[in-house]
């Protein structure tokens, strides 16, 4: 970021747009000093004598003085508005280190609109702000020791939770409950590793630090802990993120009416003509609390038409890229040779073969299916009619299953969310493998060291107590302005 951590910050911190109410936000060791131009309290107290997080009436004005001459305040009207009120808001002071950046902090809460918010914004840079980039008072919250780097990131995940069971796990992180966890596991290992680099700096000397037995047991110990939250993270990533599941099947069978009554509503063009589908259509879906992207392809079938031929490219492309494939049957026809090779270009993908049209008679048996299912494809075959609704929710509850196995919004335990925080623990196990290694291959202390040291290394880079400045700007620049 461009600017330190002395620059007083500010930023319209709710989305643009018409609303009742808009919030302004300033931080920085000298924010109240910066605001107080601006403001008018109806009490007539000055700002700086405030009581800290008490809401207070006040007036807002132009800034006053030759330095708003420059800030393109006047030019729209052409006439001086220096001193005249703008705006009727409420003002609120928190002071450090009793605020959300632990620097001073005031919010200025207006009328919602974009225009009164951008002006008041640009008194505020008329006298000393800076416009905030994104993420920065939520970095400034980690740099002051407000939050740690894990609860920072839970922030992000907090605002952008889509489902019950994912907002309940970013409040745990920001909680800090993967801190905690995590912490505890480092805690251990930097202690074990004192005792270790002090057996090799006292190595003249007839004194016993840490022995082998009990070395390998901490070792042990941290490595099962470490590893139960790696088994989280598959299933972690799709509650944060959402899975993909990518619609299969030849024209016409119902692809597009599937999906329409999964989401309950006429999402894809549904026409008794093949192919209507030519591109990768997507939708968001709640699953049972698992956020799902549903994605509807075009008609797998040969073909010389060119742009058919461009949307099956794209199915396959979709494919590959799914955590769960519904392949689509047609109950009321006879499975096909087409039938066939899409099942088995599905590899151990997990699958539900959806039998369509349930409300018509069914042309094909369960061992026909199976004549033509691979051996490797493990799938699960669900009866529905997307004409009249049979068997949608449980087709939803399958795939609930399928997706997520067990229930992480019961558990007590972490879950992991981030590929960050799964590449640091895949680290940290290594780093424990070799040492445990060099422990049973009676390796000089210096090299077990050196492995225990690679281990808490990369446990510290997931709270943020070993970071660098490329980690920090890749996470907090996917933050909003504002917050």
């Amino acid at each position: 970021m461009r600017g330190g951590l002395e620059d007083t910050i500010c930023a319209i911190a709710t989305p643009l747009g018409e609303g009742g109410i808009g919030i302004l936000r300033v931080s920085g060791n000298r924010a109240i000093e910066a605001v107080s131009p601006l403001v008018q309290l109806r009490s007539g107290k000055p700002l700086s004598q405030v009581r800290s997080h008490h809401l207070y009436l006040a007036d807002i004005l132009w800034p006053s003085g030759e330095r708003c001459a420059g800030a393109g305040l006047t030019q729209s009207t052409g006439r001086d508005h220096r001193g005249r009120v703008i705006e009727e808001a409420l003002v609120v002071v928190m002071r450090s280190p009793r605020s959300f950046t632990g620097e001073n902090v005031v919010e200025i809460h207006c009328h919602g609109g974009a225009l009164v918010l951008q002006t008041v914004c640009e008194a505020c840079l008329a006298h000393g702000a800076r416009l905030a980039e994104p993420g920065e008072f939520t970095k400034r919250a980690f740099l002051n020791g407000r939050l740690d780097l894990t609860q920072a990131e839970a922030v992000l995940d907090t605002i952008r939770a889509k489902t019950t069971i994912s907002l309940k796990l970013a409040q745990q992180q920001l909680r800090g409950g993967l801190s905690s966890e995590v912490g505890r596991v480092r805690d251990a290992l930097v202690s074990m590793l004192a005792h270790v680099e002090a057996a090799i700096d006292f190595a003249e000397e007839d004194i016993t630090f840490v022995g082998h037995e009990e070395l390998r047991a901490l070792i042990q110990w941290a490595k099962e802990r470490i590893t139960q939250m790696i088994k989280t993270s598959q299933e972690g990533r799709i509650l944060r993120e959402g899975a993909t599941v990518t619609i299969l099947g030849k024209p016409n069978v119902g692809k597009s009416s599937v999906m329409n009554a999964l989401l309950r509503m006429d999402r894809a063009i549904v026409t008794p003509i093949p192919g209507t589908t030519r591109d990768v259509l997507e939708d968001f879906i709640n699953v049972r609390g698992v956020p799902v992207r549903l994605r509807d392809t075009a008609g797998i079938r040969v073909t010389s038409d060119p742009v058919e031929l461009e949307g099956i490219r794209r199915s396959h492309e979709a494919r590959r890229e799914a955590d769960l494939i519904l392949v689509v049957l047609d109950g009321a026809e006879p499975l096909t040779v087409e039938d066939a090779e899409i099942l088995r270009g599905l590899g151990e993908t997990k699958c539900v073969i959806v039998a369509n049209k349930a409300d018509l008679p069914c042309q094909w048996t369960s061992a026909e299916l199976s004549k033509i299912l691979p051996q490797e494809l493990n799938a699960v075959v669900r009866q529905v009619s997307a004409k009249t609704g049979s068997g949608i929710e449980e087709l939803k509850d399958l795939m609930r299953s399928l997706l997520i196995s067990n229930h992480p919004e019961a558990s007590e335990g972490v879950v992991i969310t981030h590929v960050r925080h799964l590449s640091a623990l895949q680290r940290a196990n290594e780093g424990l493998e070799h040492a445990g290694v060099s422990i049973v291959e009676g390796l000089p202390g210096e090299v077990i060291a050196t492995d225990l040291r690679i281990a808490t290394e990369a446990l510290g880079e997931i709270s943020g107590e070993i970071s660098t400045d490329e980690v920090l700007d890749r996470i907090f620049s996917e933050f909003c302005i504002g917050k």
